[in-house]
């Protein structure tokens, strides 16, 4: 039987290459140690060398393919900083080995932030895997594959942190424009407009309505009230910003609070029987079934006027003919007897 080969990317900026692509054969087991020995040069020390995951390191005895490391994941080769003085004399230490042995093993504790700011922008923040269509953002600007969340979501996984999220209701389908050929560094999603890669380093928004990513600049040059690539209009509160900062992540999340007051208000008024009166104020009352409102607060019984032909009447007209013609309003000056019906002139 047949099994799928996947591919990830090894990146570097130490060494001659950038970035390769190397294709996993499921069949063969390879370590990260056999990996970075092929990768180097014989005059360079291995243990000096180390792999990393959206800026968290990897242990030397992880096999590949595993299912930490996803396809088309980029495997960073980084360059393990050496300590002591440098000088060759003595660090203070009782052994200089059991120092740097220390050493190395805390240094790669440190997150690269480059690297974690990347990852926001190229994978999924529930599963961490690569960004692939269809994909969602939340409220706050958070993005996920779709399908990973609407799993969580069913199988109530889903953690304490994105609690918010409560149903497809706070989920907004979002279009990523991909970059035709490969960007710079990573970047794998671009502003349509702008051409701006989707890496971080510039800020992002998404349109409620249509889903559309521009980029921030984009937005800013071509003054529009209509997306700027399927020309539907939009207003200020439709934008949601990508990965925002601590402040504009409070907004986000006011904003969202007052519209879940608004439906829940909406709803309380349903259930209450509260309707609005066109032109005039909020008032409380009972819905018949046959639509009509009854005991309505703040409106007596004559407050609505009946219509009269009478009042209107066309130019030219005269205000009895035209009533005529729409009541029997001349009825009473005739009158009927026992031997005979009084008809008015051209009705007989």
């Amino acid at each position: 039987m047949h099994t799928k080969s996947h591919q990830v990317f090894i990146q570097s900026q130490n060494l001659q290459f950038k970035t390769q692509t190397l294709t996993l054969d499921p069949s063969q087991t390879l370590t990260l140690h056999n990996l970075k020995l092929s990768l180097l040069p014989d005059n360079l020390n291995p243990s000096s060398f180390y792999f990393t995951l959206n800026g968290k390191p990897l242990k030397d005895s992880s096999f590949l393919p595993n299912p930490q490391i996803a396809p088309l994941s980029t495997l960073i080769l980084q360059t393990r900083l050496s300590g002591g003085g440098g000088d060759g004399g003595a660090t203070g230490a009782e052994s200089r080995d059991c120092y740097l042995n220390m050493y190395a093993e805390k240094k790669p504790d440190k997150i690269d932030l480059h690297e974690q700011r990347l990852s926001k922008w190229l994978n999924c923040s529930l599963s961490n895997e690569p960004l692939k269509p269809p994909c969602v953002i939340d409220r706050l600007g958070n993005m996920f594959n779709k399908e990973t969340l609407v799993e969580a979501l069913i199988g109530k996984k889903l953690p304490k942190e994105f609690g918010y999220i409560k149903g497809l209701k706070d989920m907004i389908n979002i279009q990523l424009e991909v970059v035709p050929s490969e960007g710079l560094g990573n970047a794998r999603f671009q502003c349509p407009v702008s051409g701006l890669e989707f890496n971080g380093k510039y800020k992002f928004f998404s349109l409620k309505n249509c889903g559309h990513v521009l980029s921030a600049k984009a937005l800013k040059e071509v003054k529009s009230s209509a997306c700027l690539v399927c020309y539907k209009e939009f207003e200020e509160c439709d934008k949601i910003v990508i990965n925002g900062d601590e402040e504009e992540v409070v907004v986000l999340r006011e904003r969202m609070e007052e519209d879940r007051l608004k439906v829940k208000d909406k709803k309380r008024k349903v259930k209450h029987g509260i309707v609005d009166v066109k032109g005039g104020d909020k008032v409380a009352g009972k819905i018949k079934g046959n639509g009509k409102v009854e005991n309505v607060k703040g409106v007596s019984n004559g407050g609505s006027k009946r219509f009269k032909a009478g009042d209107m009447v066309p130019a030219n007209a005269t205000k009895d003919v035209y009533a005529s013609l729409f009541t029997s309003s001349q009825k009473n000056k005739f009158k009927e007897t026992y031997s005979c019906r009084s008809l008015p002139l051209g009705r007989n």
